[in-house]
C-alpha cells in the first residue's frame, strides 16, 4: 500500500509541474516612464552642450565666450545627472524583475524538489529488500512503467525552470552593467562639476575690476529685499526698476546742431516701455513637475509657476538671457534668483541651496546660477510680466 501511495504521489507531483506568472507591480510602469524621461533629458542636454560649445568656438567677446563655455559645462552636468537618473531607474526596474523572477523560480522549484526527493528514496532502496518483500517485484514493474511515462513530462516542465535560471543570469548581468554605468555617471558628474568650478573662478577673477559697482548694486538689492513685504512685493519693486531702466535706455541721444538754424526736425520720443519679445525659454532644472501653474496647494495658496522635484544638488541654469536683479537668501524660500529679461519680463527661481551668480551679472540661456538642495529638493520657477504671473508653457523649448 505504501508503494501504491508513492506511485499516486508521483502522479500528483508530475501533474503539478506548472508555473504561475506573478502580477506585475503597479509601480513598474512609473519606473519605466522615469527611465524614458531620463534618457530623453540626457539626449536634450547633450545636444545643448554641443550647441553651446559650437557657439563658443565662434565667439570673439571673451566674457560672452566664458559664459557660453560655462553653459556648455552646465549642460554636460545636467546630462550626467540625467544619465544617473536613467541608471537608477534601470537598476530599480531590474531589481523588481529579479524579485519577481526569483519568486517565480522558487514556486516552480517546489514540485521538482519533492519529485527528486521521492526518486532519491526509491533509488536508495536496496534491491535485495525489493525481492524479499511479497508483491514488490510487480510494484517495481509498475513504478518503472510509470517513470517511463512521467520522465518526459518532467523533462518538458523543467525546461521552463532552466529558461528561468538563464533569464536570472541575464538579469544579473544587466544589473551589473547598470551599476557600472551608474558609477561612471557619478564620476563624470564630479569631473564636470570641477570643470565648472574652474570656469567660475576665472569669471570671478575677471569680475574683480567691477567689484565697487557690483557691491553698490548688491547693497541696493539687499535693501529692497529687507523692505519688501513679501516675495511678490520684491519682484514688483525690481520690476519697477527694470521698467525705469528700459525707459531711460529708450530716450533719444543728443541731437547734432544743424548747419542752418531752424532746419532741424523734431524727432518723436516714444516714452512707452519698449516691449521685447521673450527669447526661447527652458526649465531651469531637470526633474518632474509636481505643481503646475494655477494649482492650489494644501495650504490654499495658488501656484504662480512650476515646481520641479529634482535630484540632490542638481544643477540650476538660467531659463533665458537676462541680468541678475537679485541673488541671495529670502525668508521661507531658500536662496532665490530674480532675472530681469527686459521689457518688464522677470523670472523668479526659488528653492536653491547654493548660488553661483551675483547681482548685476549678465547671464545667457543655460548659464549656471546655482544648485538645488539635498533634502527632497524642489525648485520653483515663475515668469512675470509687469509683476503679473505668465504661463511658461508657450515659451518652453
Amino acid at each position: 500500500m505504501k508503494r501504491l501511495a508513492l506511485i499516486g504521489g508521483l502522479i500528483v507531483i508530475a501533474a503539478g509541474l506548472g508555473f504561475s506568472t506573478l502580477p506585475a507591480a503597479t509601480t513598474l510602469k512609473d519606473e519605466q516612464r522615469a527611465l524614458i524621461n531620463a534618457k530623453r533629458d540626457a539626449l536634450l542636454a547633450s545636444q545643448r552642450a554641443r550647441q553651446f560649445e559650437h557657439d563658443a568656438s565662434f565667439e570673439r567677446d571673451e566674457a560672452e565666450r566664458t559664459r557660453t563655455l560655462a553653459a556648455a559645462v552646465a549642460a554636460r552636468i545636467q546630462q550626467a545627472e540625467a544619465d544617473i537618473a536613467a541608471s537608477e531607474a534601470r537598476i530599480a526596474i531590474l531589481g523588481r524583475l529579479q524579485s519577481a523572477q526569483r519568486a517565480k523560480l522558487a514556486e516552480g522549484q517546489g514540485p521538482i524538489v519533492r519529485l527528486v526527493a521521492a526518486l532519491q528514496t526509491m533509488a536508495h532502496r536496496p534491491q535485495m529488500l525489493t525481492l524479499a518483500q511479497p508483491g514488490t517485484v510487480s510494484d517495481a514493474v509498475h513504478v518503472r512503467a510509470l517513470l517511463s511515462t512521467v520522465m518526459p513530462v518532467v523533462a518538458e516542465r523543467t525546461s521552463g525552470l532552466r529558461d528561468e535560471v538563464m533569464r536570472g543570469r541575464k538579469l544579473r548581468e544587466s544589473a551589473d552593467v547598470a551599476a557600472a554605468a551608474l558609477k561612471q555617471g557619478r564620476e563624470k558628474l564630479q569631473a564636470e562639476r570641477l570643470a565648472l568650478a574652474g570656469l567660475e573662478r576665472q569669471h570671478q577673477a575677471r569680475s574683480r575690476q567691477f567689484a565697487d559697482s557690483a557691491m553698490l548694486e548688491t547693497d541696493r538689492a539687499v535693501a529692497l529685499g529687507e523692505r519688501a513685504r513679501d516675495i511678490a512685493d520684491l519682484v514688483d519693486k525690481l520690476g519697477t526698476q527694470s521698467v525705469l531702466r528700459d525707459r531711460l535706455a529708450a530716450l533719444p541721444g543728443p541731437l547734432l546742431r544743424p548747419h542752418a538754424p531752424g532746419t532741424s526736425k523734431a524727432l518723436p520720443v516714444d516714452r512707452q516701455t519698449p516691449q521685447k519679445k521673450l527669447p526661447a525659454y527652458r526649465l531651469p532644472v531637470m526633474g518632474e513637475v509636481v505643481t503646475g501653474m494655477g494649482e492650489v496647494s494644501a495650504s490654499g495658496a495658488r501656484s504662480k509657476g512650476l515646481t520641479i522635484a529634482t535630484a540632490r544638488r542638481a544643477q540650476v541654469v538660467a531659463p533665458t538671457r537676462g541680468r541678475i536683479a537679485f541673488a541671495g537668501p529670502y525668508r521661507g524660500f531658500g536662496r532665490i534668483v530674480i532675472i530681469d529679461h527686459g521689457g518688464s519680463m522677470t523670472t523668479l527661481i526659488t528653492g536653491m541651496a547654493e548660488l553661483s551668480v551675483s547681482v548685476g551679472e549678465d547671464v545667457s540661456q543655460g548659464s549656471p546660477i546655482g544648485r538645488a538642495g539635498t533634502d527632497r529638493p524642489e525648485v520653483t520657477v515663475e515668469l512675470r510680466r509687469e509683476g503679473e504671473p505668465v504661463d511658461i508653457t508657450p515659451y518652453v523649448i
